[in-house]
């Protein structure tokens, strides 16, 4: 009996020692309650002890948490509306305040919504839109084929004074004393995204087009300009290349003849008489045949070589 008294009380002991006992890691934070009232934190890792039953351990992450906000429509300071996406990394720093004031992770973000969405939002409406694009007036290192002419007489229509890193700043220090009554530290807050609404983009894609229809029509301009001036090219080597094989023609037919004239002479010289014969008959060639008719007395001298010529026997 009295060893099942010995073991009952030890069971009991562990018992209680087990729930009196938790454990802090390395990355948590945990406040210790006692009818939800805060009694203590424990911040360090290693092994604690709590009275069991009428207090809880409330655990908190110690690291870095993100929050993602809700894309929203906001005007800049020229009126356009744009959508903005942000987002921010903050942490517990303080683990009881963050009970009494937040109490669970959940509702962490809807404190987060209320204080970071009206930063930036004032942050966006004050000032121009490309604050928040751009960080300085540095030239963009991009090219584009067809705009180079557009570029150059082109004066930037913008001048950067704060930056889209300097805005964020702002947002920052706007809202991290804000969050510190709810034992958060805010770490940092960034704009992720930013496009224009529907009917701007519109504007904007309407706008590209046009200017891209320009580039089309210019290079389609310089393509026509060349083809003509290909076309007026060839057509000048063309009559270059057929004058000059015209006068080599004219040329060799001019020496041609001359050889020809040269050997006739050279025939007629030899025999008048068989000179003329020849070229009578070629004259008989030329002009006697089926298609023409020549009428012609017998006494011409046109046949004077058939007239002439004996009959055979």
């Amino acid at each position: 009996m009295k060893a099942k008294i010995i073991l009952t009380g030890s069971v009991l002991l562990f018992l209680l020692l087990f729930a009196s006992a938790y454990v802090v890691d390395e990355t948590e934070q945990v406040v210790i309650t006692r009818f939800d009232k805060v009694m203590r934190t424990a911040t360090s890792p290693g092994l604690n002890f709590k009275l069991p039953v009428i207090e809880k351990a409330v655990y908190y992450p110690k690291n870095l948490q993100m929050y993602d906000g809700d894309p929203g429509q906001i005007p800049t300071q020229e009126k356009t509306y744009i959508w903005v996406d942000s987002f921010a990394r903050w942490k517990i720093v303080e683990p009881a305040t963050f009970f009494r004031t937040i109490g669970f992770i959940g509702k962490a973000q809807q404190r987060l919504d209320e204080i970071i969405d009206p930063a930036v939002r004032n942050s966006i409406t004050s000032n121009k839109l490309i604050e928040a694009v751009r960080n300085s007036n540095r030239e963009l290192d991009t090219f584009e084929l067809g705009l180079e002419d557009i570029k150059k007489d082109q004066r930037p229509a913008f001048s950067i004074e704060k930056g889209r890193a300097k805005l964020t700043q702002g947002i920052l220090e706007q809202a991290k004393p804000k969050m510190a009554q709810f034992g958060i530290e805010l770490a940092d807050v960034k704009i992720k995204r930013i496009n224009y609404v529907e009917q701007v983009q519109n504007s904007v894609f309407g706008r590209m087009i046009a200017e891209r229809k320009q580039i089309a029509e210019k290079f389609r301009s310089e393509g026509k300009g060349e083809a003509r001036k290909i076309i007026g090219e060839k057509e000048r080597d063309l009559k270059e290349i057929t004058s000059n094989a015209y006068r080599k023609a004219q040329e060799i037919k001019g020496e041609a003849d001359a050889e020809a004239t040269k050997i006739y002479a050279g025939a007629y010289g030899v025999d008048p008489e068989y000179y003329s014969f020849i070229r009578t008959l070629e004259i008989y060639t030329e002009a006697l045949d089926d298609k023409n008719s020549l009428v012609l007395s017998t006494d011409s001298e046109f046949f004077k070589y058939l007239k002439g010529y004996p009959k055979t026997p």
